[in-house]
């Protein structure tokens, strides 16, 4: 198992609920050494259930394809399971609601290596405040999930489409996570 099975039926966050049209749980290797973390769905994922498959998606599977590794050789997952409403960032705690969704999960893949897509991410599993562009590249080794993991902060693949300098930090943070899982 790798979703947590209670996330199927989930009502922890009323707001999310109200305008989710499905749950968005990882997509990728059940068993995969290298677990990349987003914020939450947004329109195309709320509607296929899949996360990461629109514009933002495709930039990440052709960088994956790029640096010679097949998207499905990684899990490609989200902190909240339901798209926040007009795309806004998930709130504290809609984080915390689902956190025990994502760390079942990341107990269930058990990889030794997660790379942060971006701010959200970063800071909920770093559990401090933290300016991204500032460390992206950078690997912390902390507990996640039960288990001690290599954290790579990275770059959100959307952030290089609306500033296109980015994408060179945006690759180098994910080449960095995929030499430390093993996948070269």
């Amino acid at each position: 198992m790798v979703a947590d099975p209670d996330v199927e039926t989930c009502t922890k966050c009323p707001e999310l609920v109200a305008c989710r049209t499905k749950i968005v749980n990882g997509r990728g290797d059940p068993s995969a050494n290298l677990a990349l973390v987003g914020e939450a769905p947004g329109r195309f994922e709320d509607e296929t259930g899949v996360p990461f498959v629109g514009r933002s998606g495709e930039l990440l599977d052709e960088a994956l394809v790029d640096l010679g590794v097949d998207p499905a050789m990684v899990r490609i997952t989200n902190c909240v399971r339901c798209r926040p409403p007009d795309n806004r960032n998930p709130r504290v705690g809609e984080r915390q609601n689902c956190r025990g969704h994502l760390d079942t999960e990341l107990e269930a893949i058990d990889p030794s290596v997660v790379l942060t897509l971006g701010r959200v991410p970063t800071q909920e599993l770093l559990g401090e405040p933290i300016t991204v562009t500032e460390h992206v590249g950078e690997v912390r080794e902390l507990p996640i999930a039960g288990s001690t993991r290599q954290l790579v902060i990275g770059l959100h693949p959307a952030a290089t489409l609306y500033d296109r300098t980015k994408r060179p930090a945006f690759e180098e943070a994910l080449t960095r996570a995929i030499e430390l899982a093993g996948l070269y």
